[in-house]
């Protein structure tokens, strides 16, 4: 279903402007782009991953992507866990902060798709283990997981921008308020409980990092750090 098909359906009589065109355009095509990756995964496994070496850490791109991926994703949660939601909509910076918790939110989409293709495309060191069979095979759908939330999480807040007429408040500079509360839209409600739930994976994944760093010894940090990548075989 066309986007400016929904947003008309949910608004009936609502004549987009060119900067909601431009604003739903822009994250429309991201969001394709990120299902014709996905789509492709199983595809480039058989094809690709085989013929790869065996190196002892990530690609540097990759690296400088995982990382700065990191800061935009705790600041921006902490915006709007601990600044958005304390701002009553009626106070005239809360746009400004909106502006910007927006823009950051559309860049982190577009470096978790680079990152994911970079992952795709570049060698990668075996696959750590905890010691626990189950424990290893439930890792890769935590793992994935981050990029599906990530998806959701923009598709949400999308979705709620739309709803509550943003594009042109935020970023065309209509004058108009906002909307009295942003709670009254279901899209926000599960945006912020996305938010919790990505809250909880970065958590989950910081202490699986230092249980393997600290207690298994296996020097996982060095695996996402730069340095010489040692290579051998594709087993």
């Amino acid at each position: 279903m066309c986007v400016r098909c929904f947003d008309a359906s949910l608004n009936p009589g609502h004549v987009l402007t060119a900067a909601q065109d431009a604003y739903i355009a822009s994250t429309w095509e991201t969001q394709k782009l990120v299902a014709a990756v996905l789509a492709h995964w199983n595809v480039w496994l058989r094809r690709v991953r085989p013929k790869m070496k065996q190196v002892s850490r990530y690609h540097p791109l990759l690296v400088t992507l995982h990382w700065l991926l990191a800061v935009l994703i705790i600041a921006a949660l902490a915006v709007g866990f601990f600044w958005l939601a304390a701002m009553p909509n009626s106070d005239p910076q809360k746009i400004s902060v909106l502006r910007v918790h927006m823009a950051v939110g559309m860049l982190i989409l577009a470096l978790m798709v680079i990152r994911f293709i970079v992952r795709m495309l570049t060698a990668r060191p075996e696959k750590a283990t905890t010691g626990y069979p189950l424990l290893d095979r439930i890792a890769p759908i935590s793992h994935y997981g981050f990029y599906v939330l990530v998806v959701l999480m923009v598709a949400t807040g999308f979705a709620t921008g739309i709803l509550a007429g943003l594009p042109t408040i935020v970023f065309g500079g209509s004058g108009a308020p906002l909307p009295s509360t942003f709670m009254i839209f279901p899209t926000f409600v599960a945006h912020g409980w996305l938010a919790a739930l990505l809250a909880g994976f970065i958590a989950l994944h910081v202490l699986a990092a230092f249980y393997h760093q600290f207690v298994r010894r296996d020097r996982l940090f060095t695996r996402m750090f730069y340095g010489r990548r040692a290579s051998s075989p594709a087993k």
